[in-house]
């Protein structure tokens, strides 16, 4: 998503401030005006050469961020030895049932120093590669699903 925005940017900034990179600009129509067209090319459009003073002044340092910030690399790589030990610490005393609850989460991302959003996502990639339930487990789970629901008064 955000490529495809930087690339809009990139695109609207090259046609604004490169198709004329020399200030002079052509158009269909001088193309077919005779001896014109040559000497036309190479001299500044007063008004195109006005724009694009305005726009560089205007937005030059909001794209210039812009530019960085798209440029910089995501960082894809593995947490902390540190926090994943604190996880994996949680993860082997709860192995039963490795879900833990906001309040653990809070702890958790506090104690690793990592957000809650990084939290949520260890433990679904932990229990989806490495936690099998036990069968006893997944047959009370279904029990509990298909019994029916009784309100004593």
């Amino acid at each position: 998503m955000e490529a495809i925005f930087y690339s809009q940017v990139s695109n609207i900034i090259c046609h604004v401030f490169c198709i004329y990179p020399d200030g002079g600009a052509g158009s269909s129509e001088e193309d077919f005006s005779g001896g014109e067209t040559e000497f036309q090319e190479f001299q500044p459009r007063r008004e195109d050469r006005d724009l694009k003073d305005k726009l560089l002044r205007r937005y030059s340092g909001y794209i210039c961020s812009l530019k960085q910030e798209f440029s910089k690399k995501k960082k894809k790589g593995k947490l902390p030895k540190e926090a994943r030990q604190i996880l994996l610490d949680w993860w082997n005393v709860h192995y039963k049932w490795p879900y833990p609850t906001e309040a653990d989460k809070i702890a958790l991302a506090e104690s690793t120093g990592l957000d809650q959003k990084q939290i949520n996502n260890w433990f679904i990639n932990q229990r989806k590669r490495h936690w099998k339930p036990s069968e006893n487990m997944q047959y009370a789970v279904i029990e509990n699903l298909s019994s029916p629901f009784y309100i004593d008064d």
